[in-house]
């Protein structure tokens, strides 16, 4: 684009966008970035001016394009914030500034700083939506160019776009953007995956021919024989919302109903509900699949009436149902707003709120308390990117307040949603009007009212009764609390222990000559440190005692340090110190699956056969469920996120064709699993069941395989066994 051009299509939306402030910042950046070239060979300026084009064919304010154009020049010249501002103004140096910040903060594998950057990042994208608007820009031409970069960081680019730019474009209901970002990364992240899915849209179309054609004109006729005007657009799903799809449904490639989707565009409100009305009555609706997002619309301001139907020949299409203005909306979301009022052009908020009755901003500042409700950035990272981009259900509070909480959210995730003491101090839950478990999941339009008891008084078992990121780090700080206060005391009890078998008693000392040879701040920090197994019982008992150095060797000691490498990927309340751990093989457990613990005393004896961890929904568990004495919460701690390796065991049914078993082996490896098992069984003369254990990372990495194995033709199903 050169600059005639840029001005002639900002000048085509906002005649009055100040001409020379856009010529003085084109010219400007071209002669900062000199000589400098992108990874492609292209001169680097050709990327800020690809990057303000995108922003225009999004009407934005000549402020956001001239941040555009000089977006890299703090970043990658000898230009300074100070030069910006005294030649651009305040407002353009604080955006720069800001987009400058963000470049910054790449989030990187280490866990640690992936979440300081990430809430570094949320923090500056929720001042001026503007930021996050040129940064998506930026991110959108950068993953069109990022055959480019080497492999290794391409990789990093695309799974950082996927898990955090692409939720956040659709948190502020900019469609378009996030979903070709989700398909430029998804195509380096998985290509294989992708290829094949593409295939099959291929044969679909063979298959069904002009359907989507013939389909869009069947509909246009309907409707306009019940007297209304409608354009209907038909599109193929995109390879990424079919992926996610296979990974959120057990179900194959041929069992997915809405491959095809249908938009159908009419002129007012009321004619999206004579709409539908007429679509039900000439094809019967697929039951459960309407939602009305109109008089209930997203938290991204997203308006339309969905639904599914057995259409013509017989075919399930999915339809939406919407008008221009909210088909304006739902492509471009807050960018949608940006128009000429009252002498002056940008961000009209009026009629935003106007168009679906709320602030889609709003959704980046419940980030913002995610963020400020943490304080482990690494127990909240992925909850914080979870409710980027979970889909959400509405609920009321009694008095009629909307609640928006992800999918699966459950009265906690109510709770702490409307304020922090509520959740602190519910003990049960009311939902219309009866009295319901803790653990029930909200549905669309239920009335929640919370029991509230007189004290803030969190069971520990309860952070498994909650999705959003804001009631878990309610809950974790609390059991942070009880967790240091049992540790302190495992430390202490220790210590003493081992004193006493030498004949010595902390009574006869201080604790300060081990603070300070060890570095530690206070005396709780020291004995925390020993009830958690960090530093060695014999050491501070060496330090405090010298003479005792050497002389400690007991079963005691061994004993501690065994019972704290036990408890080095899964801790839990109320765990007795000595007792074994280990995983059970019914549904082999691994980190992100939600966990809990079997502790069982058998036989006459009584012999201790140690804490079994199993999954949540394993299937085995149904044998304890009338002894409540031998549940114990359990957790994954931050260690097992980032060191431990488990192994699931899937079970897959296969058509029975030559070369399909080296097909799977092959999906498998390059979904980054490892088969350390293989049995068959049930052979039949179409298919034949395998049992595969796999090596994982954790219960993502399982989803993925499962999911990169279910688009192949040949497998028919294939599900986790749990028990």
């Amino acid at each position: 684009m050169r600059q005639f051009e840029l001005i002639e299509a900002v000048k085509a939306y906002d005649p009055t966008a100040d001409e020379a402030l856009l010529n003085k910042a084109y010219v400007y950046a071209m002669k900062m970035h000199g000589s400098q070239l992108r990874a492609s060979g292209d001169p680097y300026f050709a990327h800020p001016i690809q990057v303000a084009g995108i922003l225009t064919d999004y009407k934005l304010d000549t402020a956001t394009i001239v941040t555009a154009l000089l977006h890299d020049v703090v970043e990658d010249t000898s230009a300074t914030r100070d030069d910006i501002a005294e030649m651009f103004g305040e407002e353009i140096a604080v955006l720069v500034e800001g987009v400058t910040k963000l470049s910054r903060l790449e989030l990187q594998a280490e866990h640690t700083r992936q979440a300081e950057n990430l809430r570094k990042f949320i923090l500056a994208i929720s001042r001026d939506v503007r930021v996050l608007l040129v940064k998506l820009a930026d991110r959108l031409h950068n993953m069109r160019t990022l055959q480019y970069v080497k492999p290794e960081k391409r990789e990093r680019i695309s799974r950082e776009t996927l898990e955090v730019y692409a939720p956040l474009g659709r948190s502020i209901g900019i469609h378009s953007i996030a979903s070709e970002l989700e398909e430029l990364a998804f195509e380096h992240l998985n290509a294989t995956a992708r290829t094949a899915i593409m295939r099959r849209l291929e044969a679909l179309k063979l298959e069904h021919g002009s359907a989507i054609t013939r389909v869009s004109s069947e509909i246009e006729r309907v409707l306009a024989e019940g007297g209304l005007k409608a354009r209907v657009k038909g599109r193929e799903k995109t390879p990424y919302s079919i992926w996610r799809k296979l990974q959120r449904k057990a179900v194959g490639f041929s069992s997915l109903s809405d491959i095809y989707g249908f938009r159908v565009i009419v002129e007012s409100e009321d004619d999206c509900y004579r709409s539908l009305g007429i679509i039900h009555r000439i094809w019967p609706m697929v039951p459960d699949r309407f939602k009305d997002f109109i008089s209930t619309p997203k938290s991204n301001n997203y308006r339309s009436l969905h639904t599914t139907v057995i259409g013509p020949a017989g075919m399930k299409i999915e339809m939406q149902i919407r008008t221009e203005a909210m088909d304006r909306v739902a492509e471009d979301g807050v960018a949608a707003h940006w128009r000429y009022k009252n002498q002056s052009y940008g961000l009209d908020r009026e009629a935003m709120q106007a168009d679906g009755g709320r602030d889609p901003l709003l959704n980046l500042r419940h980030l913002v308390q995610v963020v400020e409700h943490g304080e482990g950035g690494e127990d909240w990272v992925e909850h914080a990117k979870l409710e980027m981009y979970l889909e959400q259900v509405f609920v009321f509070t009694p008095k009629g307040k909307l609640i928006t909480l992800p999918r699966g959210g459950m009265p906690l995730d109510f709770a702490y949603a409307v304020h922090t003491d509520v959740g602190d101090t519910a003990v049960g839950v009311k939902i219309n009007g009866e009295l319901k478990p803790m653990r029930t999941a909200l549905q669309n339009g239920d009335v929640v009212e919370i029991i509230r008891g007189s004290k803030a008084e969190v069971p520990t078992d309860w952070r498994s009764l909650t999705v959003t990121g804001r009631a878990r780090s309610a809950i974790r700080r609390h059991i942070r609390v009880s967790e240091r206060e049992e540790f302190i005391r495992l430390g202490r009890v220790s210590l003493e222990q081992t004193l006493a078998q030498h004949g010595k008693s902390l009574k006869d000392v201080t604790l300060k000559a081990a603070l300070e040879t060890l570095t530690v701040a206070t005396e709780d920090d020291l004995l925390d440190a020993v009830g958690r197994g960090r530093i060695a019982v014999s050491k501070v008992a060496e330090i405090l005692f010298p003479a005792l150095k050497g002389q400690i060797q007991g079963s005691g000691e061994r004993k501690r340090l065994q019972d704290s490498s036990a408890r080095l990927f899964v801790r839990g309340s109320g765990l007795t110190p000595g007792v074994s751990i280990h995983f059970a093989d019914c549904c082999c457990p691994v980190p992100g699956d939600r966990i809990v613990g079997i502790h069982e005393v058998v036989g006459a004896d009584g012999v201790d056969t140690g804490l079994t961890v199993h999954t949540i929904d394993c299937q085995s568990l149904a044998d304890y469920a009338d002894d409540d004495t031998v549940w114990r919460d359990m957790q994954w701690t931050p260690q097992a996120e980032t060191d431990a390796m488990g192994s699931v065991r899937l079970h897959a049914t296969i058509q029975h064709a030559p070369g399909v078993l080296g097909q799977v082996a092959t999906t498998i490896g390059e979904a980054g699993g490892n088969i350390l098992n293989l049995s068959m069984s049930h052979r039949q003369h179409d298919f034949f069941d395998v049992e595969l254990d796999v090596e994982v990372k954790d219960a993502r990495h399982a989803t993925m395989i499962v999911a990169a194995l279910r688009a192949n033709p040949k497998v028919d199903v294939v599900d986790r066994v749990r028990g």
